[in-house]
């Protein structure tokens, strides 16, 4: 896990343990709170057309960010109490990804990869 990373998620511990918090986080109440977040998230795109879903007013996108920031903590958090690199587990996504979708099947559709 790179520096920045291991940085967040230490100071995601002390923020928890200062409030006694550590007895709430299983990974299924982290896991029910992320998928919360993940849901406000989706809110802010609700009913937006393409077009609109790029072009965010300032305070939208502040918003948004905000949330993008609960997902990401809650994510690291999860990580965390399962002992997870979240950036090695990521990357190994990544190259499985690619496997399942063959740049010469996959590029420009949008096809499951079991229907390529």
């Amino acid at each position: 896990m790179t520096s920045d990373l291991v940085a967040l998620r230490n100071r995601l511990r002390a923020f928890a343990a200062e409030r006694d918090w550590d007895q709430f986080h299983s990974p299924k109440n982290l896991s029910a709170a992320l998928s919360v977040e993940a849901a406000e998230l989706l809110e802010h795109f609700q009913w937006l057309k393409e077009d609109e879903s790029f072009a965010l007013s300032p305070e939208k996108r502040a918003k948004v960010a905000e949330e993008i920031a609960d997902v990401l903590l809650y994510l690291v958090r999860i990580a965390d109490k399962l002992d997870i690199d979240v950036l090695d587990a990521a990357l190994k996504k990544i190259e499985a990804n690619a496997k399942k979708y063959p740049v010469e099947k996959a590029r420009g559709k949008m096809t499951k990869y079991r229907d390529l």
